[in-house]
């Protein structure tokens, strides 16, 4: 998952049983939702809340495109 801004450093963000690791930009099958994972014994989706985002499917791999200086995750 990639950072737009490249002129920043990110280093990786653990975010419960999801992981976003910056990578350069990748095109792929656009997402029409910002679900990036579900919890496989309760079910509850791991989605960025804000829609300052984009989702891309490539080779069964999520990337997110993030269009802002932050946006909202939720577990």
């Amino acid at each position: 998952m990639y950072p737009c801004q490249e002129s920043k450093t990110i280093q990786s963000i653990p975010q419960s049983d999801v992981i976003l690791l910056p990578v350069q930009q990748v095109e792929g099958q656009k997402i029409p939702h910002l679900t990036l994972a579900k919890g496989e014994v309760t079910g509850h989706k791991h989605r960025i809340t804000e829609e300052k985002a984009e989702l891309f499917d490539k080779d069964t791999i999520l990337y997110l495109r993030v269009f802002s200086e932050s946006v909202l995750f939720s577990l």
